[in-house]
């Protein structure tokens, strides 16, 4: 298990599946960074997660929304950011180690508990691939 970080969380709606979440970074021995109210709109849950973890308040993000894409679209408007909508723990882990994304987006409406906490461990139990900043740095 990765060592204890920041984590930023925010969702749109505070659901089951929020709960899981918040509940297994705990458990895991993560700080949540709460960065807006839940059931705030997702613009805003999106780019105050984003600007947390580009200001340095957290480590890495996490954000839900019912589909994930608005709150993953919004995080991606921080400069800096490189959020990821992913769906299994595979592509959660490729998008920290291929493309250094710093924050996880899930959707509300499609996944599990069981597979959101696989995907949050393989995200934060995840580096970088140093071969892979020449290719990340042309998004500057």
């Amino acid at each position: 298990m990765a060592s204890e970080m920041r984590i930023a969380f925010g969702t749109d709606q505070a659901t089951a599946l929020t709960a899981a979440i918040k509940q297994h970074l705990t458990n895991s021995g993560h700080h949540i960074v709460t960065t807006t109210t839940e059931g705030a709109a997702w613009p805003d849950v999106g780019q105050a997660v984003g600007k947390a973890v580009t200001d340095g308040s957290a480590d890495l993000g996490v954000v839900c929304c019912w589909t994930g894409t608005g709150v993953s679209i919004a995080a991606n408007k921080v400069a800096g950011v490189r959020a990821a909508l992913c769906t299994d723990a595979k592509t959660a882990h490729g998008a920290r180690r291929w493309n250094d994304a710093n924050v996880l987006a899930m959707s509300l409406r499609l996944t599990s508990a069981d597979v959101a906490t696989e995907m949050l461990d393989a995200f934060l139990n995840s580096e970088p691939d140093p071969n892979e900043y020449p290719e990340i740095a042309k998004l500057s």
